[in-house]
């Protein structure tokens, strides 16, 4: 494989070169530090032991997470804006791993659905909405081709409660839900909410139907933080905390990205959101340990790399997550996480019956 040697590659290598130092002699000078190793045996006896090397010391952990964000980012080319924490010992505040152009305002495009998601919870949390709440799909809403289970139906008009929305909005993605939400919560309503909250850059982008909207801004940070603060239950009530989580942990979420190389169980403990439009590729979440409290939060968002019109898992935004996931899985395995603890529920596929 040839890799283009810039800045960013420069920076990924100059990490890999000092392996003694940061990844342990356990890693060659030359290898790739978000080499994914295949789990079971030996291999996932290693992957705890590299918990265990860093003394389960956060602090370690961290700067390996970082060392392998840069040789991923650098693999994949492009730009890359980024905040990734680990959990802080004993529930203190987080290590920063990664930060790059973390303050960069930029287009959010469906990760900024978790934001959505949040204002109309808010709501119902208020007592102004409730989640069997029906909300009329009526043809003219349906946006006809992109990503999403509406424009598969057919069969409009029709009604489904909130909730229904909310779930098509948090895993499939469907952008029909984000106007079936504008109905209930207007932009200017929305962005209301989430600057009462602290997400001043967070925003939809209003268009001249005011139940209508873009899915707008943030940044890497402030997106970190609204996920922090989602799970430490400073956004929205237990109830409507869990519905978010239930929801983006689920089996059928985003699964490409930073989840793909994973089994079901490591899977259910991710909540995640990819965004993507035009040339950007995007994904945001939280790693839970194994007893559901949170452990990793990360916002990684990318544009300009190849691939443009690749929507898939060959991506090369795509392909870095997938593998920077499974290292961020091996880099904390035996890491406790601190705070609030959520529970996955078990999956049990049904053969029907």
């Amino acid at each position: 494989m040839t890799i283009r040697l810039n800045r960013r590659t420069a920076l990924g290598l100059g990490t890999v070169a000092t392996a003694g130092t940061v990844f342990g002699t356990a890693v060659p000078a030359a290898a790739d530090p978000g080499r994914a190793a295949p789990a079971g045996g030996a291999e996932a006896a290693g992957a705890e032991a590299a918990g265990a090397e860093a003394g389960g010391n956060p602090e370690r952990i961290a700067a390996r997470i970082g060392a392998a964000y840069r040789w991923e980012s650098g693999r994949a080319g492009g730009n890359w804006q980024a905040y990734v924490s680990l959990t802080g010992p004993s529930g203190g505040d987080p290590v920063e791993a990664v930060s790059e152009s973390a303050d960069r305002r930029i287009e959010a495009y469906s990760v900024n659905k978790i934001a959505v998601a949040v204002a109309v919870l808010d709501k119902v949390d208020r007592g102004l909405l409730t989640l069997d709440h029906q909300v009329e799909v009526t043809a003219g809403i349906i946006v006809p081709s992109g990503d999403g289970i509406f424009s598969l139906d057919g069969a409009y008009p029709s009604s489904v409660t909130l909730g229904h929305v909310l779930a098509n909005l948090l895993t499939v993605s469907d952008d029909t839900a984000v106007r079936l939400c504008g109905l209930v919560c207007p932009a200017a309503e929305l962005n209301q909410i989430l600057v009462a909250k602290g997400f001043p850059n967070t925003q939809v982008q209003p268009v001249a139907n005011p139940n209508r909207f873009f899915l707008g801004t943030s940044t890497p940070r402030e997106t970190h933080d609204l996920l922090r603060a989602l799970v430490g239950g400073a956004l929205l009530s237990p109830a409507s905390t869990e519905v978010v989580l239930r929801m983006l942990r689920s089996p059928v979420a985003f699964t490409d990205g930073i989840r793909r190389d994973m089994s079901s169980a490591e899977r259910a403990r991710i909540a995640t959101k990819a965004g993507w439009f035009a040339d950007a590729r995007h994904e945001a979440g939280v790693i839970f340990d194994a007893a559901g409290a949170p452990l990793v939060t990360y916002a990684l968002f990318a544009d300009g790399q190849a691939g443009a019109d690749d929507f898939g898992a060959t991506h090369p935004a795509v392909q870095a997550r997938a593998r920077l996931g499974r290292r961020f899985l091996d880099l904390t395995a035996g890491l406790g996480g601190a705070g609030t603890t959520h529970r996955a529920r078990p999956y049990r596929p049904s053969n029907g019956g």
